[in-house]
């Protein structure tokens, strides 16, 4: 394999000199870097990006580790797909270099994510998916690493650390309080993982309705763990054991959750929005296909993953940043939702 010392040999000049001729330094003429550009081109030779990044002092590389991207339970891998498309996006355009990183929830404490940063140098990272027990994911915050969390708020006060989301607490509280404006007030909540920060803050804005309005829904949570089959099991078991006193409406956190509890309600013999209505959280194309179409939030994701990459990039540039990015979602009236209040 054709090295850089080959090709310096080869064109009569230091390795310095072919170093700054491939990288376009301003101080080497034209001529020297055309002659070192048309040796390694006839010597086929490739500059090592890793090792480049590793000896310059602007490294020009980000990491985008996610989780939970080959989850068996997800019918809709697309939120994730258009999050790697956003970002993707945003380091292109800026010539930065992009590093992949894929881990699973059960694995996370297993991943050290600032070794694999350190080994890489890698000078900025946007999070996906991550949760807030890992501890590996606590140690990066720590460290000097620039990092962006995608639906994740920000919890500590760090100028490295910034967040990009939508605002969960505003979209859920819009949720339940239409669902509340179409007559229902036995209303159920199929709710995610506990250690997902948007799972609570999407309860906070379903708090913030129905106490508006002097509904309980404390003994009416519902767990799904984002998965469609906990949701499915769970909602299922719900209804066997609420059979006096059946939920007019379920507000699900996401729309694979949805899925799960739709196929529930049906094998109890009831159909939706007849007799439970039933919403979802994600704007996830699947639902589109449901008969009914499921009333949900869509989520921007591609402008979400564009928006993290462009802020740790000002991060790492050491720019005055607003470290708390909110993306404008956007509500999605379907058909899954009955208006009571009509005779």
């Amino acid at each position: 394999m054709t090295t850089i010392k080959d090709v310096a040999k080869a064109a009569g000049v230091s390795v310095a000199v072919v170093s700054k001729a491939l990288n376009n330094y301003p101080d080497v003429s034209d001529k020297t870097r055309e002659k070192v550009r048309q040796t390694a081109e006839k010597m086929n030779y490739s500059p090592n990006i890793v090792a480049r990044n590793l000896s310059s002092k602007n490294q020009k590389t980000i990491a985008m580790i996610t989780s939970g991207f080959l989850k068996s339970e997800s019918l809709d891998n697309s939120n994730s797909f258009d999050l790697l498309k956003g970002v993707y996006q945003a380091t292109e355009e800026d010539n930065y270099e992009l590093a992949m990183y894929f881990t699973e929830t059960e694995k996370q404490q297993e991943k050290d994510y600032a070794k694999f940063c350190r080994e890489r140098n890698i000078r900025g990272v946007v999070l996906s998916g991550i949760r807030l027990d890992d501890p590996y994911f606590n140690a990066l915050l720590d460290t000097n690493i620039p990092c962006v969390l995608i639906d994740v708020k920000v919890p500590i006060e760090n100028k490295n650390v910034g967040s990009v989301s939508i605002d969960n607490v505003d979209a859920s509280f819009e949720m339940a309080r239409y669902v509340i404006s179409k007559g229902h007030k036995n209303i159920a909540v199929l709710t995610g993982e506990g250690e997902a920060d948007v799972n609570g803050q999407r309860l906070k804005g379903i708090c913030k309705a129905t106490a508006m309005n002097q509904i309980s829904i404390e003994d009416k949570l519902i767990n799904g763990d984002f998965k469609e089959n906990s949701a499915y099991k769970n909602v299922k078991e719900y209804l066997n054991t609420h059979k006096d006193d059946l939920p007019t409406a379920i507000i699900s956190f996401s729309d694979i959750m949805a899925l799960g509890a739709l196929k529930a309600i049906r094998e109890h013999g009831l159909s939706v929005p007849q007799d439970i209505s039933l919403t979802g959280f994600d704007g996830l194309k699947i639902i589109e296909y449901t008969n009914p179409s499921i009333t949900t939030v869509n989520q921007p994701f591609l402008e979400m993953g564009y928006q993290a990459a462009k802020l740790v990039q000002r991060i790492m540039e050491g720019k005055e940043v607003e470290n708390e990015v909110i993306v404008p979602h956007e509500m999605i009236w379907n058909d899954s939702v009955r208006d009571l209040n009509k005779k």
